[in-house]
């Protein structure tokens, strides 16, 4: 058989095309979705697969979310019976031990039929704002997944394009924000079936058969370019340690220790020496892990290179079975974000023994869970709210840190307060960057968000699922650590301390004050440029204090 012949060009078009499509069901569930976290924050992101269940594209919306969709949308649809399937068809699916994240996070998969033939799936996944469980939003301080909420293994929501409402409604019954969460499902079968028929458009043009002879040539693309940057780096051995500040119910902190192994045949990341799985919400299933590494390895390489099959491919994982990193039913997992963000910071640990010119310092290291509901007697209704508040991003090469923004796993915004005042409860009576949470350094690290939240009426449910608050965000090649996550509930004007992980019922007036971890410095502080300093001080990012004690100096008429 002759192979035919690939026009460089018009893999180009349809590799494009296949993006752009991913980016339009994007946009589809934004647009229509209720809920803040999704239609503001944007915490959802969108694949496409062949009918292999490869993943040929994605939306670039949430690292977290992007390797964690290649094994779901797999193992949910072989699960539930490719024979099954038939068109107008939507998979739902959230649980964990189908290589999902955490229960918050539903999929919903859609098989794409061209003339009668299967060609592929849509498929895109969000954060639900809640899904019941043990407190509103859902982050609740659990010692089993069956406390984190309703879990949906793969079943048919819609069948040849009906909805089964009695599925439905028992979903809806679950879950305490009913309005949002009935809406950002629907969003997100609006997004499916616009993918469906954008993809459907494509088939029609090129052909079943021509597309799957250039995806197959992308992926294999992909591969190639993916092996021949990884032999950049330098062979060798790098380890890297990290360690979360307890489980939320001991003190004891959580180990993640990672050996990343770079050789003539690719690279290995090992886990071996990571803690084993707690009886808490601190553990990630592997699927999360694998989303982690990805993230970093995605970051360590050209921006050029595609997203795809060809690119996970490359990715090679060794993990424990029953270890924090790689957990067992029924173990807790919505705290795996927070796992998964200090896998990273071990990764970029170990990176920066290989390539240091490419590694920044320490970022806030932590997602920030801020959970909140109750009754709202003005709606008369039950509500519930979710966000995860930016941080600092570390201190890098050349230039300083980002201040009060997301990072690593993370992609989403900080929710407006004019948004989350006019659709809940609640008064943020102070948000503002924390000075001097910036690590020093010749490049100093960007600052952390302080959020005030203050709450009328009785019976409000808060949950702090965060990190940081013991281990601070790193400084790198002298560069100092930021400062850590802290968290206060303040009333009648004693201020009291409290934990990292911790639910609990807010009095009327009380005011929770969520502050975000900074992050660290890059290089020595003594060569940072004294026109860098005296810009900081003129725009309140350090203090007269700091700026003589980490760098040494003095404003005109000091001493």
């Amino acid at each position: 058989m002759v192979k035919a012949k690939i026009d460089p060009l018009r893999l180009e078009v349809l590799k494009n095309a296949f993006i752009s499509i991913t980016e339009e069901i994007s946009a589809t569930v934004q647009r229509s979705a209720y809920s803040t976290n999704i239609k503001t924050r944007k915490d959802f992101s969108c694949a496409l697969c062949d009918k292999k269940l490869r993943v040929i594209a994605q939306s670039f919306s949430q690292p977290a979310h992007l390797g964690v969709l290649i094994g779901l949308i797999p193992t949910a649809v072989k699960s539930y019976g490719i024979e099954r399937l038939h068109e107008g068809d939507i998979i739902a699916v959230n649980d964990p031990y189908y290589r999902s994240s955490h229960l918050n996070d539903i999929a919903l998969i859609s098989p794409v039929f061209h003339e009668g033939g299967l060609f592929g799936y849509m498929a895109n996944i969000a954060h639900h704002v809640d899904v019941g469980g043990g407190a509103p939003a859902s982050v609740s301080i659990s010692r089993e997944l069956y406390q984190e909420g309703i879990i949906i293994p793969p079943i048919k929501l819609f069948e040849k394009g009906e909805l089964n409402q009695d599925l439905f409604q028992f979903l809806v019954r679950n879950v305490r924000a009913k309005r949002e969460v009935t809406g950002d499902i629907r969003a997100q079968m609006a997004g499916n079936r616009a993918g469906i028929q954008r993809m459907q458009e494509l088939l029609t043009k090129y052909s079943q058969e021509t597309l799957s002879l250039y995806i197959e040539e992308l992926m294999n693309y992909t591969e190639r370019r993916t092996r021949q940057e990884f032999q950049q780096f330098p062979h060798g051995e790098y380890v890297g340690e990290d360690f979360l500040d307890d489980d939320g119910f001991t003190d004891q902190p959580i180990r993640i220790y990672v050996k990343v192994m770079i050789d003539k045949e690719g690279i290995t990341l090992d886990f071996d020496g990571t803690d084993p799985q707690r009886r808490s919400p601190m553990n990630a299933t592997i699927a999360f892990t694998f989303t982690a590494v990805s993230q970093v390895l995605k970051s360590l390489i050209s921006d050029d290179v595609p997203v795809n099959d060809g690119f996970y491919r490359c990715i090679n994982i060794k993990a424990p079975l029953g270890s924090v990193v790689n957990a067992t039913e029924p173990s807790g997992v919505v705290g795996g974000y927070e796992v998964g963000m200090r896998v990273i910071s071990a990764l970029w640990k170990a990176f920066a023994q290989a390539v240091p010119e490419m590694i920044m310092a320490g970022s806030k290291g932590a997602i920030c869970h801020a959970g909140f509901g109750g009754y709202d007697p003005i709606r008369k209704e039950s509500y519930a709210f979710l966000e995860t508040i930016g941080g600092g991003i570390g201190g890098r090469k050349g230039k300083d840190g980002i201040d009060g923004c997301q990072a690593d796993l993370s992609n989403t915004e900080n929710a407006p307060v004019e948004e989350t005042e006019m659709n809940y409860p609640v008064r943020i009576v102070r948000y503002e960057l924390i000075p001097d949470s910036g690590g020093a350094g010749q490049f100093r690290g960007g600052m952390g968000i302080r959020r005030d939240y203050q709450f009328p009426y009785e019976g409000t449910i808060f949950t702090i699922l965060s990190d940081r608050a013991k281990f601070p965000p790193w400084g790198i090649f002298g560069g100092k650590d930021g400062a850590p996550s802290r968290y206060f509930r303040e009333n009648m004007g004693v201020s009291t301390p409290i934990k990292s992980k911790c639910t609990f019922e807010v009095e009327p007036g009380e005011v929770i004050s969520f502050q975000t971890p900074g992050s660290g410095g890059y290089g020595d502080p003594q060569l940072r440029s004294p026109e860098a300093i005296r810009n900081d001080l003129l725009n309140g990012k350090i203090s007269p204090e700091r700026a003589r004690i980490d760098y040494g100096f003095l404003l005109e008429g000091e001493k």
